[in-house]
């Protein structure tokens, strides 16, 4: 079953939300001008993809492994996860490397496989940090990287062309091909729109063309990849409580999905993506706990004392209800559901410091992927956004030897694996960090649903 969206463009020229025009080449299914979203969980009584890529990292690791460690990496074998899209160069292709290649592995199965992507490649990337800055830019260096304090025309027009035409329309190219085919979720561009709300300060995140660059790509991403696929669910990045958690700081973000114009295209929001904020259990209401109330209610565990700091989303299930709530509220008829990342959150407690976020030591993955949450009429479901053994970021100094080209200082915290001298240096994001993956507390391993 599906209701309706509203129409989109068909090769004409749309205004985005902050008013820049951006050429549309996506064009609703033949027979139709109006996209549709699909109605009711998606990964309800699915069978999950998982991907071969990520099994032979994992195999790499298991033959290095004994004991325990081994036992562990083996029964990971078979868990779900997310494939991210971080690049252009991973949309077409015949191997299970690329989009296409999965879609395509994904359809030739007995029942097609639910595949879940992370569309993750604006202009101006990952403005707040190093680690994981994109191939696309609003201004570009000498050296090919982008000039975030070079605003230019104040609207990213270049870097938004670039996005639209090189990346996000070749997606919707794949995903046309598939539709209706194969079912997939999408998880759009982790980080972006929560540094928006919270990260004015920084130059390269608050000034005009990076503003720009995520809200009319994000806009723009959003109505192509619904017009191309209807029947795909479409989850926006929302940070985590941590982040967004604070009532000023989800107001903002509210007003800022609002100006978008993209709520009736969307299923909800993925939370924790790439995180590793705790899913808790949840509480009668969203600010049960604020303030230290209900210290004694095991909902009511606060490892990073955020209901201290008056910020009602100590856990990512008190988050979803506070989202779904600020959205419901700021945006009348939109009530939108979640998707929790569980890939690193096993063990709560694990850092010295909530603030650090780089290949946290001691994490543990989180439940598999699963619709068995703890409140299903918000909560979609847990899974692996962020694939366990996956690189956050560098060390300052690569495991060859040479020097990070994208090193973060966050990244050599107390907390980060590669900070204690006996431990290994770290790859860049998204790399394959063996060292990370071996020493894994699986402590929430249960069966996944098919």
């Amino acid at each position: 079953l599906y209701e309706g969206g509203v129409p989109t463009g068909t090769g004409t020229s749309s205004t985005s939300a902050a008013g820049t025009p951006v050429e549309s080449t996506s064009s609703p299914p033949a027979g139709s001008t109006r996209p549709t979203r699909p109605v009711g969980n998606p990964f309800k009584d699915a069978t999950f993809y998982v991907n071969p890529s990520y099994q032979t990292s994992l195999t790499g690791s298991i033959q290095t492994s004994e004991g325990g460690v081994k036992a562990t990496l083996q029964s990971m074998m078979d868990v779900p996860s997310a494939y991210w899209l971080d690049k252009r160069d991973k949309i077409f292709g015949s191997s299970t490397d690329s989009m296409e290649g999965i879609l395509a592995d994904a359809a030739a199965k007995a029942v097609p496989e639910l595949v879940v992507f992370i569309v993750y490649d604006l202009p101006n990337r990952d403005c707040h940090a190093k680690a994981s800055n994109g191939e696309l830019c609003c201004s570009y260096k000498a050296d090919g990287r982008c000039d975030y304090l070079d605003v230019g025309d104040g609207k990213c027009t270049a870097g938004l062309k670039q996005y639209a035409e090189e990346y996000i329309d070749k997606i919707a190219e794949v995903l046309r091909k598939y539709a209706g085919r194969v079912p997939v979720v999408l998880v759009i561009e982790p980080d972006s729109l929560p540094n928006l709300s919270t990260n004015q300060a920084d130059p390269r995140c608050g000034n005009d063309a990076t503003k720009s660059a995520y809200q009319d790509g994000v806009s723009y991403a959003v109505k192509a990849l619904a017009a191309a696929d209807p029947s795909a669910a479409i989850y926006l990045d929302a940070g985590h409580g941590g982040w967004l958690g604070w009532k000023d700081n989800m107001k903002d973000f509210v007003q800022t999905i609002k100006g978008l114009d993209v709520s009736e295209h969307l299923r909800g929001f993925a939370s924790n993506v790439a995180g590793y904020q705790h899913v808790g259990e949840v509480c009668p209401t969203y600010d049960f706990c604020l303030n230290n109330a209900h210290p004694d209610h095991p909902c009511c565990s606060d490892p990073c004392g955020l209901t201290s700091q008056w910020n009602p989303s100590h856990n990512e299930l008190q988050y979803a209800l506070h989202l779904r709530k600020a959205m419901r509220e700021g945006i009348p008829g939109f009530k939108p559901h979640m998707i929790i990342d569980t890939g690193r959150n096993g063990v709560a407690g694990m850092r010295s410091d909530c603030a650090n976020w780089c290949n946290i030591r001691g994490a543990g993955v989180g439940f598999v992927a699963t619709t068995d949450t703890a409140k299903p009429s918000v909560v979609d479901a847990y899974f692996w956004l962020k694939t366990p053994g996956e690189s956050d970021g560098c060390s300052e100094t690569l495991p060859d030897g040479g020097s990070c080209p994208r090193f973060d200082e966050d990244c050599a915290s107390e907390d980060s694996l590669g900070f204690r001298s006996q431990e290994p240096r770290a790859p860049e994001a998204g790399q394959w960090f063996d060292y990370q993956i071996k020493p894994v507390s699986y402590t929430h391993l249960r069966a996944h649903e098919t």
